[in-house]
């Protein structure tokens, strides 16, 4: 074995392991002190708690290498604080009263701005009512934070019956065991698709940290040279083409990152600031 092979055999694994502190730790801190989630996507917890739970139990019946199960483990630890911080800070848009209520308050002039308030409607300072996504039930759109935790806890509690039940029978174990990592990890790979898509949209980076993007670039140099330089069957298949495709995807953040950076700030008036 090269020195380059033992070097990655060692690191590669600690790396693993505290990835999911070092890559989303910046992200939480920046949320929690500008108060503030915009521009980050929701879908990264959603695809991490997701593929996290179904790797822990895909780990019994593949015995993979230890590293990826503490992996999966602190990141679903890491992902519900992200998950927690990013809904707290979320944007409730206002009402287009509300706003010109504010500003018309600040220069002395809507102090009596509430008395023309027409019965039966929605006051100025209400929340506008969330537009529907498109997703079906407005899947992980939700308004109120219950329904997410109800997602988390409901599908690993489901996982963990299943498990239970079709642990005894060795054959659909076996069907068991591949499916669940098939999915696990083609969820997985699919990671930097949504923020991909929010980039697009809004040309414009602006609320994913950089930080989390060079810390991704580096885990796939990691995972790639763990992947394949470890010794054959150590790393089943099914990771290390789910990481390519990971690996692609966030290079392609690279180039938008590279193309767009975090876009332009606006004053109040839409002038550039």
């Amino acid at each position: 074995m090269s020195l380059f092979q033992s070097f990655i055999s060692l690191a590669a694994p600690v790396f693993l392991v505290v990835s999911p502190i070092t890559s989303y730790a910046d992200q939480i801190l920046s949320m929690h002190r500008t108060r503030s989630s915009t521009g980050f996507s929701l879908d990264i917890p959603l695809i991490m708690l997701t593929a996290s739970i179904l790797k822990v139990f895909y780990w019994p019946g593949a015995r993979f290498d230890l590293s990826l199960l503490i992996q999966a483990l602190v990141m679903i630890v890491v992902q519900t604080l992200l998950l927690k911080v990013a809904l707290d800070n979320r944007a409730i848009p206002l009402r287009p009263e509300a706003f010109e209520m504010k500003l018309s308050s600040k220069s002395g002039s809507g102090a009596n701005s509430t008395a023309d308030h027409i019965p039966l409607t929605p006051p100025a300072w209400a929340p506008r009512r969330e537009k529907p996504s498109g997703r079906p039930w407005n899947f992980w759109r939700w308004g109120n934070q219950a329904p997410y935790w109800q997602y988390v806890v409901t599908l690993a509690c489901a996982l963990a019956v299943i498990h239970v039940l079709v642990r005894p029978a060795r054959g659909r174990a076996e069907d068991y065991t591949t499916l669940l990592g098939a999915i696990g990890l083609g969820i997985e790979a699919l990671l930097p698709i949504p923020q991909l898509w929010q980039n697009w949209q809004s040309q414009s980076c602006r609320g994913f940290r950089l930080s989390v993007l060079v810390n991704w670039l580096f885990g796939d140099t990691m995972k790639m040279g763990f992947f394949f330089l470890s010794e054959p069957g150590m790393i089943p298949w099914s990771f290390k083409a789910c990481g390519i495709f990971q690996a692609l995807c966030d290079l392609g953040l690279g180039l938008q990152y590279w193309i767009y950076g975090e876009g332009l700030d606006y004053d109040i008036d839409g002038h550039f600031a």
